[in-house]
């Protein structure tokens, strides 16, 4: 019963914040991203195997990348390296204190040798960029247009949540 009231709590806040901070969809849209922040805070509120709670906090990651790119794109803010210097602004500003407070870096939270939390990070991270591939690759081959209504928010979230059907059924990651 404690679990439904922590459900229906955080689906309530979600759908809150999902209309307060809609937007006008950019390069990695909002909705997108505030669905994948979503799912990294009911992941860990709930108590879900940390490799399961990375992948979305690396999907997370990316995507924020991928729209502050397209804001300094907006703005003609342009310099050398943005797109490192952006990335690994965002990367250090996720896995630093994450680092720093021991939830990255605990000696008994590894998966094949490397910290839980990290291995998703970089999961979420491939299984994001490779969902913004496989979008152009789609609207390339339809002359531009997307095949569906809101592909561009589906791909990302259908990445991340294969990536996590794949940990947690083949590697046996537990949901809670």
């Amino acid at each position: 019963m404690r679990l439904v009231k922590k459900f229906i709590s955080v689906l309530a806040i979600s759908w809150l914040g999902f209309f307060l901070f809609v937007i006008p969809a950019k390069a990695v849209c909002p909705v997108c991203t505030v669905a994948i922040g979503v799912g990294v805070g009911l992941c860990r509120w709930l108590g879900i195997d940390d490799v399961l709670s990375g992948i979305w906090i690396g999907g997370l990651i990316v995507s924020m990348i991928g729209w502050t790119l397209s804001w300094l794109e907006k703005k003609q803010i342009h310099f050398r390296l943005r797109w490192l210097i952006v990335s690994a602004i965002f990367y250090l500003l996720i896995i630093l204190p994450l680092y720093f407070t021991g939830i990255i870096g605990h000696p008994f939270n590894k998966f094949w040798g490397i910290d839980k939390l990290w291995l998703g990070i970089v999961f979420g991270s491939i299984a994001f960029l490779l969902s913004i591939g496989f979008n152009a690759f789609l609207k390339k081959k339809n002359q531009g247009k997307v095949f569906f209504p809101f592909q561009k928010i589906v791909l990302p979230i259908l990445f991340l949540v294969i990536t996590t059907l794949i940990f947690h059924y083949i590697v046996g990651c537990k949901f809670l």
